[in-house]
């Protein structure tokens, strides 16, 4: 025992306590020992966490304390160095370890007491998104029922039925006890109850409007609060339990501004109306948010409904008022038409009827100032002759502005000799002015075109009738009538700003001025110069005989012409200036074939008479067709009379050179005549010149016996001197179509 290593313990052992020390460091240990073997399983089962390296390094450090229980195990009995070695290696690793530990537990727990917080916040996030679920329930519920509310309202656009359905809807859905609607009257000073939920006919009391309550609901764009014991919010019957709450909310009604609905005022000002809905009685229910947002969107969706419902009521109105106005305006037209489709009927018999006695009257006069006769009875011939000359120019004149008026009238247009219509115009005027010893002149432009192209026939009429005024008016001096292009400069005129002329390369302007030394006129009277059947005081003294027609219708020539015409004078006893311009075209080509025009005064060329000229004459009148054979048998002519088409066609023959024949005669007319004749006589040498000799002065006559085949148009009447010139003219050119 000289060299024993063996450490003495400091005090006695005790036995009993030393086992029980001895027991409890083996259990120690055993301990310490499974619990890192529990944290590996529970790391290996664990599929996320965050320390993992805090478990090893626990787990080392209970392994640690474990070892240093276990060789403790040792140092109760004598034990060797080595035995102290390991032990205190085992402590001073164990000591290294879990200073380690419990530093790292240092910065560990922060963290573990942050993941509680963020706990806490998920919770509570957990909890609101929860309140913000049963919100969106609610909402997705309140906006369930709005649109099934809009669908009800907007099922139909009848006013009573929107609002109506608006109280039932809301009620059924909110479990309402009552539910009114107040309007405005036509005052617009007070509320009128006009619908309610269980009242199956309302009272129609009203109530001040200018109430505070009332100011309180108008004044706010949300659902508000009232009392249940304001006017407009005692409409249920009493009871012994408490009323619910009652809440009301202003309806926009439509600002009007241009109509109004069924019995509501034009408004100039924004009017609402006053829906107020109550809760049960005796109820512990309170409206919520969400309740009161549905009623503010209803009533913002009545508002909607109900400016549709207006504005459908008002279209519907001005569609039942736009249907009458057409049914009148239609009425209107056919009216217009009928009477117009009248005057013409009218105008066209009574054309017919009239020139058939002037015919007449103007034919036997020409024979029989053809006879030898005393002055006095020439004199009452030639008077015969001039006013039924006057009669015929009227007759003319009617006709004319009937047809410009209503618009049947269109120009002829043609090319024709400018030059030529100036020089028979001043031949027509010549014997007339020499009468009254007047000197009349003509200056044609050296610019003038020779050739144009319009409507010669209108265009003489406007210069003969402008000129016959002027000789008509003036008792001595001179007449002069000039005639040029219308320059660009000269086009628009100051006296004329309705006149808006169009210059172009194919057209030009004719400017016409026909200057008097008459008797003048009052510049306060010239514009009632241009409208019919007026005369001035000053021509009406003048015993002129005119009908106040001429100037009325040149007015409208020059205008279908697209030009103007305006009369200048300086006063009575100063003459006056007729000028007129009216828009001509250029022709391409002058050489271009045109019909002979038939002047209204006889011609100074060609023979006199036609003796042994056979000609044939159909016509239904036995008057017309006697005077139409008179005035041929003076002329030398062999005349066969026939009454109707049947008879002329057996009796024409190639003998026959001409046959005059009225379209209209009962039976086979005047066309059909004429295509037959044309078919018996295939070769044009034997064919007779067929002429229509009518009354007739609508241009559709022209073209029906142009459509036929015939070879002229004479219109009645005829006198001696016309007659002459037509038979004259029909052998020389085999073709004469009297203008229309």
């Amino acid at each position: 025992m000289d060299s024993c290593n063996c450490i003495e313990p400091q005090w006695p052992p005790d036995d009993l306590l030393m086992k029980y020390q001895y027991i409890s460091d083996f259990f120690i240990a055993l301990a310490y020992f499974s619990i890192p073997l529990e944290l590996i399983y529970f790391v290996k089962k664990s599929a996320v966490f965050p320390y993992r390296w805090v478990l090893v390094q626990f787990g080392a450090f209970i392994v640690l304390c474990g070892a240093t229980h276990l060789i403790n195990l040792w140092t109760f009995t004598m034990h060797t160095r080595t035995v102290a070695m390991v032990m205190t290696t085992a402590k001073v690793f164990t000591a290294v370890v879990s200073c380690a530990t419990a530093l790292m537990l240092v910065h560990i727990i922060p963290d573990l007491l942050s993941v509680k917080t963020r706990e806490l916040f998920l919770k509570n996030k957990a909890a609101e998104l929860d309140r913000e679920m049963g919100l969106i329930r609610t909402q997705e519920e309140t906006g369930r029922h709005v649109r099934m509310l809009t669908h009800e309202i907007r099922s139909t656009l009848d006013r009573h039925t929107i609002l109506k359905t608006t109280l039932v809807e809301l009620g059924r859905t909110l479990a309402l006890e009552e539910c009114a609607l107040w309007m405005p009257t036509r005052t617009g000073l007070e509320l009128q109850l006009s619908y309610t939920l269980r009242q199956q006919n309302p009272v129609g009391y009203t109530v001040p409007i200018h109430l505070p309550v009332i100011n309180q609901v108008f004044s706010s764009s949300h659902a508000v609060k009232i009392s249940p014991k304001c006017p407009v919010a005692r409409i249920r019957p009493a009871g012994k339990y408490m009323p619910g709450e009652v809440v009301a909310v202003r309806v926009p009604l439509l600002h009007l501004s241009n109509f109004q609905i069924n019995d509501w005022p034009e408004l100039s000002t924004k009017r609402y109306a006053l829906m107020v809905l109550m809760l049960p009685s005796d109820s512990a229910r309170q409206w919520h948010v969400h309740e009161l947002e549905l009623v503010e969107v209803v009533a913002d969706q009545v508002a909607v409904a109900l400016s549709h419902a207006a504005i459908l009521e008002e279209s519907m109105r001005a569609r039942d008022l736009l249907m009458e106005q057409n049914v009148a305006l239609d009425l209107a037209r056919r009216e217009a038409e009928t009477a117009i489709r009248a005057r013409n009927d009218f105008l066209a018999v009574m054309n017919h009827e009239m020139r058939t006695p002037m015919h007449a009257i103007i034919a036997l006069s020409s024979l029989l100032q053809e006879t030898e006769l005393t002055p006095e009875q020439r004199l009452m011939v030639e008077t015969i002759l001039k006013s039924s000359n006057l009669l015929s120019t009227l007759i003319n004149d009617v006709l004319d502005l009937s047809r410009l008026e209503d618009g049947s009238l269109q120009l002829d247009l043609g090319t024709f000799n400018l030059f030529a219509v100036f020089r028979e115009v001043l031949n027509l005027i010549k014997p007339i002015a020499s009468v009254k010893k007047l000197h009349v002149s003509l200056n044609l432009a050296p610019d003038l075109p020779e050739y144009a192209i319009g409507d010669e026939k209108r265009l003489m009429q406007t210069i003969l009738n402008v000129v016959g005024n002027a000789v008509k008016f003036s008792k001595e001096g001179s007449i002069s009538i000039t005639a040029f292009v219308a320059k660009s400069e000269l086009l628009r005129d100051s006296r004329t700003p309705e006149f808006f002329p169009v210059p172009s390369d194919n057209h030009f302007y004719l400017r016409v001025q026909v200057k008097d030394s008459g008797v003048g006129i009052s510049p306060q009277d010239i514009p009632k110069l241009f409208t019919k059947f007026a005369q001035t005081q000053s021509t009406a003294t003048r015993n002129s005989g005119g009908s106040g027609l001429g100037l009325a219708i040149c007015k409208r020539f020059v205008n279908l012409m697209e030009g103007h015409i305006w009369i200048e004078s300086e006063g009575l006893g100063k003459g006056c200036t007729a000028i007129f311009m009216v828009k001509l075209g250029i022709p391409e080509r002058l050489n271009e074939p045109k019909l002979p025009f038939m002047p209204k005064v006889p011609t100074n060329h060609g023979p006199t008479a036609f003796p042994g000229l056979k000609v044939l004459v159909m016509d239904e009148n036995g008057v017309s067709r006697m005077v139409t054979k008179g005035l041929l048998v003076h002329l030398g002519c062999d005349v066969t009379m026939v009454s109707s088409g049947e008879e002329c066609l057996h009796v024409v023959s190639h003998e026959h050179k001409v046959v005059f024949m009225d379209v209209c005669v009962p039976g086979m007319d005047g066309y059909e005549v004429a295509i037959r004749i044309n078919e018996k006589f295939t070769k044009r040498h034997e064919r007779p010149i067929i002429v229509a000799l009518t009354g007739n002065t609508d241009k559709v006559t022209k073209e029906n016996c142009m459509r036929v085949g015939m070879d002229g148009i004479i219109l009645k009447p005829v006198s001696l001197d016309k007659m002459r010139s037509v038979l004259s003219d029909l052998l020389e050119h085999r073709v004469l179509f009297e203008a229309i």
